[in-house]
């Protein structure tokens, strides 16, 4: 399989030719006759995700015509390397066709998410999403992803910051960064940001899926602002986040410390079903989710000085952690049960 071509920000985006062209033919020879002979004469096929319709249409042979064949050109794409990744390994083709398409029945069906307030997302340009972590497993990153992408007007695409220990990972460390996801530091934030691109961030890391279930959604620290300080170098807004629903889904009543650090873990899991219940274990319960996104906190106010304001930091690190847990708690309350 063909290497693909990395486009750096701000440059144009050329198709890169080359790879398997033996692989290319014997898909082309496939894809042919499921094209109709309209999309031959109008230009390339439209490529449908999977489980979606194109617009205005519902359903019959055309359509499943032009899925294969869109299937098919994604296919012939990979194989001879003509997609594209930019420097950090973000692959928005691939993202699109198959890691949403692969995530979206755990969001819409198995934790049914609703979403809120995702007007306070900006319509274009850079912005920060900052989120509580919780859940053992780090599933509330990737649903968050799907939220932005599939409820905002303009179909956004979330950058997350990830732990190194993502990154160290076999498998999981080339998937992280096929679908967007870069290492948490400020450098590689702020050029995110300053590129326009949403970025999102939880600042309590392992501390916050890695707590008890009897501290369930309270917040806990949230480092020493380095967040705020890159939003303040990018001039972006800070836009609260609150998940409701990912406490539950792994209650971790106890840590197997020792086997976490023969393991480099940060913390061994203990769950009513982990690991007494084996692979089952893993299975998450399907509890019902809510992802509400609070008013944005604007930062181009301030002068370029500011990010070194050690007080300023503590102040708006203060502010974005309370407008978070202050939403928590409000859709606790109005929360009818954790499954319905």
């Amino acid at each position: 399989m063909a290497d693909a071509k990395v486009i750096p920000f701000g440059e144009d985006r050329p198709r890169r030719r080359g790879g398997s062209a033996r692989a290319a033919r014997a898909v082309d020879a496939v894809a042919a006759p499921a094209q109709p002979p309209a999309a031959q004469e109008s230009g390339p096929v439209e490529l449908v995700e999977p489980g979606r319709a194109p617009a205005g249409r519902t359903g019959g042979a055309g359509d499943w015509d032009r899925r294969i064949a869109g299937g098919l050109a994604f296919l012939r794409r990979r194989l001879t390397g003509e997609y594209e990744v930019d420097e950090f390994g973000y692959d928005k083709e691939l993202t699109d066709q198959v890691l949403m398409s692969l995530m979206r029945p755990l969001f819409d069906k198995y934790f049914r998410v609703e979403v809120k307030g995702v007007e306070n997302i900006p319509k274009e340009g850079g912005a920060l999403i900052v989120a509580n972590h919780s859940g053992t497993l780090p599933l509330d990153g990737l649903m968050l992803q799907v939220a932005v992408h599939d409820h905002h007007p303009a179909e956004r695409h979330l950058r997350l910051l990830a732990a190194d220990l993502v990154f160290m990972l076999p498998g999981v460390n080339e998937l992280a960064r096929k679908a967007g996801h870069t290492l948490a530091c400020a450098e590689d934030a702020q050029r995110l940001l300053e590129a326009g691109e949403l970025v999102g961030v939880m600042p309590e890391g392992f501390k916050g899926i890695g707590k008890p279930f009897g501290e369930r959604y309270k917040l806990q620290r949230f480092g020493r602002g380095g967040f705020v300080s890159t939003a303040l170098r990018a001039g972006t807004p800070i836009v609260p986040c609150s998940i409701v629903g990912a406490e539950e889904i792994y209650p971790m009543i106890g840590n197997a410390k020792t086997l976490a650090r023969l393991l480099g873990l940060p913390y061994f899991p203990i769950t009513p079903t982990f690991p007494w219940l084996g692979p089952l274990g893993a299975v998450p319960l399907p509890t019902k989710w809510t992802i509400q996104f609070g008013e944005p906190i604007p930062t181009d106010g301030y002068a370029p000085e500011a990010a070194e304001d050690p007080m300023l930091m503590f102040n708006l690190t203060d502010e974005v952690r309370e407008r978070i847990q202050h939403t928590l708690y409000k859709l606790l309350v109005q929360r009818r049960s954790v499954f319905f």
